[in-house]
């Protein structure tokens, strides 16, 4: 069996992959859609309602405009990475298989500082919340661990268990670094890639154009037509969940986009929460009384 390399990202995706994989985890695919947390990817958002269970991990690119730092900060990021496991119902070691994964990227668990900080968890535009906790690794958050109650406005039942690690972060710690540029990548005899050799420029061309060039009335046209969208897709004697699924996501980051712009006053910054989560729970609604 080939042996990866924690050492590098590309190695410690892999392992996680491997473990997660041998505990019964389908290993699908990142969502080729914008989106501000892994959490929004439809196996996490619709599969986490309803009776069928799932096991599943991904890897998943996630973007928070207002976040970026233009390169400068180094442990800031617009777009970063996040490794997301759902289990539900969740198995009651699931605390005891998280630690295991961490043993498996040769974290020396009596040696470091691991702390379970109470966290529980809520998304205003996805109408969900949960109970769990930011797990702390040398006094750093490399993971949110939380059980999911409600979903889209729904019930969850049975409850669903997600762990999605931080992968910059734990990759700090791991390769001993102080700036995520500095992260290697991969690398083997003849060559070495580094995070910042893949990303940096990008970080600060997306950070430039998400404070400073994004097209507000662009994006307000956008957002109201995938508005329009969603409820046309919905309204359909037959409703297409998931393509008013993907719109709402589109529709979300033009929110986040122009949330970065400073564009947004409060109220308005409400109504267009306010508008998120009303489509939010129409789809999940939908998907909901679909499965039943």
């Amino acid at each position: 069996m080939k042996k990866f390399n924690e050492k590098t990202f590309q190695g410690m995706i892999s392992i996680l992959q491997n473990y997660w994989g041998k505990q019964g985890c389908s290993i699908v695919q990142p969502i080729d859609i914008e989106v501000g947390a892994a959490t929004s990817h439809p196996m996490t958002c619709l599969y986490a309602v309803g009776e069928k269970p799932i096991k599943l991990a991904y890897i998943q690119l996630s973007r928070r405009p207002s976040d970026g730092r233009y390169g400068n900060n180094p442990n800031r990021l617009q777009q970063y990475y996040q490794f997301q496991v759902i289990l539900k119902p969740p198995p009651y070691n699931i605390q005891t298989l998280y630690l295991k994964s961490l043993e498996k990227l040769k974290l020396n668990l009596r040696k470091n500082d691991l702390r379970f900080i109470d966290d529980n968890w809520e998304n205003p535009t996805l109408g969900a919340y949960g109970i769990g906790w930011e797990i702390w690794l040398n006094g750093m958050e490399i993971t949110q661990f939380t059980y999911f109650q409600k979903m889209g406005g729904i019930i969850c039942d049975p409850i669903t268990g997600e762990i999605t690690y931080g992968l910059e972060r734990l990759a700090m710690h791991i390769q001993g670094k102080k700036n995520i540029f500095d992260l290697i990548w991969n690398k083997d005899k003849n060559s070495c890639i580094t995070y910042g050799d893949l990303f940096y420029r990008n970080e600060i061309e997306q950070s430039i154009y998400n404070f400073q060039y994004t097209n507000i009335n662009f994006l307000i046209y956008c957002f109201k037509n995938y508005e329009t969208e969603i409820d046309y897709l919905l309204k359909l004697e037959k409703p297409l969940i998931f393509p008013a699924y993907e719109k709402l996501l589109k529709a979300s980051h033009c929110f986040n986009l122009l949330e970065a712009r400073r564009f947004l006053s409060h109220t308005e910054r409400q109504r267009y929460v306010l508008k998120l989560r009303n489509m939010t729970k129409l789809i999940v609604t939908k998907y909901f009384n679909h499965i039943k």
